[in-house]
């Protein structure tokens, strides 16, 4: 059930590594198993941030149940993670968190 989406105007060299990275840290972020944890990537995008295009990411974590109270401590360690494998400095990262009811999130032909 959760999603994190990845937006970057940059080249990912190999974005299998990084979604991978990426799903095993949401898996563990949100205490939730794994096999529920999708990842999107898309790199190559048009993005503009504070008036300059250099590398830039935007994320969105989407989850049921997703914990407002920590959303400072999923910032910073997807923006940590993100800073490693992309070489984009912290301050050229937005994420926006969206908690997910369960009767708008569908899956296996039924919702949660």
């Amino acid at each position: 059930m959760p999603l994190l989406s990845l937006k970057t105007n940059i080249v990912i060299d190999n974005k299998q590594k990084l979604a991978v990275s990426l799903s095993s840290k949401v898996a563990e972020l949100l205490h939730k198993p794994e096999r529920y944890v999708m990842v999107y990537l898309e790199d190559q995008q048009t993005l503009v941030f504070g008036g300059s295009d250099d590398a830039a990411i935007y994320m969105e974590l989407k989850s049921i149940n997703l914990p407002e109270s920590e959303t400072t401590q999923l910032s910073s360690a997807l923006s940590e993670l993100t800073c490693e494998q992309l070489l984009v400095k912290q301050d050229r990262i937005y994420i926006e968190f969206n908690n997910a009811e369960r009767h708008m999130w569908g899956w296996n032909g039924a919702t949660f």
